[in-house]
């Protein structure tokens, strides 16, 4: 800016010389003491004069100062967001509902026998009539053979029982098994859980279906000769490419069994219990907190702020420059006079 300035003073320098010519004009009309014209007005001016250029320089030093410092927010902003973006936040939300889709338990038994299968409501489960003997089925079942999806050579037996649904009426299924025998120290029943047992009816390829299931889902176990309680929820989550993925959290109670047959014999008996825990279904997804819109809110912002003091700042030099003429001007307009 100041080389623009000189180049136009010399490319002017008629202008000047009429200027300084009106000036002088001005300035010899005026009849000055001669006490005062030698000393206090020239002092006078001068120190004006520097006071303003000092004032000058500190604005702009504070201007730049500012200038630093949107930059530095505008770092830290952009900064910021990319951290955001790569480190999204756990939401976790809850849905009521009133009814749940059936989910599917599918059990493997080996050699043990279903006895009974029954859906009681309000948490009441009426006493065994004739317990280790054949009862009631009322559940739906479905029985499937399918390879081990783990080792593809081995054939598994499952059997498929549908799940509780109504969850206001704390609808309950209680099943009851039967071992006669056993190779092993520790006599068990394995199980899993998955979302709905009406994908799995309406499946054309049910093996692979429960193959997929085996493969995604938890297996867990219950031991004969105590009822375990099983109560369910349901957990949803939604990845980042839009697809949603189901999974049961349960938590367990065993109690033990009283065998009061009169011939208990060393068979073994197995009853399990599976219910909704709550009405509330678990969503599970990851949200970005850093908010685009925000940011671009922000950076025009910082930018505004840069453009406003940069035009500040040449405001400040073009008056600068301006008081440097005019006090050299005046400097020549009294030496011009006195001489």
């Amino acid at each position: 800016q100041l080389s623009e300035d000189v180049e136009r003073v010399s490319e002017n320098p008629a202008e000047e010389r009429e200027e300084d010519m009106e000036v002088h004009e001005d300035s010899s009309s005026v009849i000055l003491p001669d006490g005062e014209l030698g000393t206090t007005t020239p002092s006078l001016r001068f120190s004006k004069t520097c006071l303003k250029n000092v004032f000058s320089v500190i604005l702009l030093f504070i201007y730049l100062l500012l200038m630093a410092v949107a930059v530095f927010l505008v770092y830290q902003t952009i900064s910021d967001f990319r951290e955001k973006l790569k480190h999204p936040v756990m939401s976790v939300t809850y849905k009521e509902v009133s009814l749940y889709d059936a989910p599917g338990i599918a059990f493997y038994p080996g050699k043990a026998q279903l006895l009974s299968c029954k859906h009681h409501y309000y948490d009441h489960i009426p006493p065994l009539v004739n317990p280790g003997q054949p009862g009631d089925i009322e559940c739906t079942t479905q029985r499937i053979n399918y390879t081990d999806p783990f080792t593809n050579q081995t054939m598994k037996y499952a059997l498929v029982v549908q799940g509780p649904r109504d969850v206001k009426k704390r609808e309950l299924v209680f099943l009851q098994f039967h071992l006669n025998e056993t190779d092993q120290d520790f006599s068990a029943i394995d199980y899993l859980l998955f979302s709905s047992f009406q994908e799995f009816v309406s499946s054309p390829e049910k093996a692979k279906f429960m193959k997929d299931c085996e493969s995604s889902y938890s297996s867990w176990k219950f031991s004969g000769g105590f009822r375990t309680w099983v109560k369910m929820s349901l957990v949803k989550t939604k990845e980042e490419d839009g697809s949603e993925t189901v999974e049961f959290k349960q938590e367990t109670s065993v109690v033990n069994y009283i065998d009061q047959r009169t011939k208990p014999g060393s068979d073994q008996l197995f009853f399990v219990v599976f219910e909704w825990k709550d009405p509330f279904i678990q969503t599970v997804q990851d949200i970005i907190t850093a908010n685009p819109w925000n940011m671009i809110a922000l950076l025009c912002g910082i930018f505004l702020a840069l453009f406003k003091a940069a035009d500040f700042a040449k405001l400040s030099v073009k008056w600068m420059i301006k008081i440097r003429r005019r006090h050299l001007k005046r400097t020549r307009q009294v030496t011009n006079h006195i001489s």
